[in-house]
């Protein structure tokens, strides 16, 4: 499988800021994560940057960045193809973020301030309307939006930094195995998780934010394990 041709987001990234081997990688992550580039898909560094109108520096770079947060593989006689995320990889990150994310949850409860709670509360009205109208894929960019503000507002600098190269895949996870008809039972499990951390109820947020990640992760690894078994791979 080679590159697509260029979608309609694929102006010349050569033309603004910030740095350009940062725009060239956000371009090729969100790519990736949107399935614009499914798995299995070869990235040739040559055709990257003629599409974008870049030099091959900042396109060998962003690859580079990409390969090593498990975006891209190199196989042999291929070069760069797009990482499969198969079931293994889900509980991989399930595993982190359970135990994460509840922490996170807790001191949110413990540190959230109203200015930030009325931000969290608009967010989630703005998930729900998305989940009712069917717009799958901005719901599902809203709902892991309500994951990162939460890691945020429990106040810690550095479960935020152990947090942050995990949404990408966090998003990318989402995007592979949600449908229409998630929209309400996620909504309303980061309702209860919101509700939660509003009142100040450390041991409730934890406990929600925990069963949270384990519905989600029963439901995607299944998912995950029967679209490998329709395509035929172990």
């Amino acid at each position: 499988m080679t590159v697509p041709r260029p979608t309609a987001r694929g102006a010349a990234v050569g033309d603004a800021h910030p740095s350009l081997r940062e725009r060239v990688y956000v371009e090729l992550r969100e790519r990736i994560i949107e399935a614009e580039y499914p798995a299995g898909t070869r990235l040739v560094e040559r055709e990257i940057a003629e599409e974008l109108r870049v030099s091959r520096v900042p396109v060998r770079e962003a690859m580079q960045r990409l390969e090593s947060e498990g975006f891209l593989s190199v196989r042999p006689r291929r070069g760069s193809v797009v990482a499969d995320f198969g079931p293994r990889d889900a509980e991989y990150l399930f595993d982190v973020r359970e135990n994460l994310e509840g922490l996170a949850a807790r001191l949110a409860a413990r540190h959230a301030t109203p200015a930030r709670l009325r931000d969290l509360e608009r967010l989630l009205a703005r998930a729900r309307k998305a989940a009712e109208s069917g717009r799958l894929r901005e719901a599902v960019s809203l709902n892991a939006d309500f994951h990162r503000q939460i890691v945020e507002l429990s106040g810690n600098p550095l479960l935020v930094d152990l947090m942050a190269p995990l949404d990408s895949r966090l998003r990318r996870l989402f995007r592979l195995t949600s449908a229409v008809s998630d929209g309400e039972p996620m909504c309303g499990a980061h309702e209860r998780l919101y509700a939660a951390v509003r009142d100040r109820d450390e041991d409730a947020a934890e406990a929600l934010a925990r069963a949270h990640v384990a519905d989600t992760r029963a439901a995607a690894t299944r998912l995950l394990a029967a679209r490998r078994g329709q395509d035929g791979t172990v």
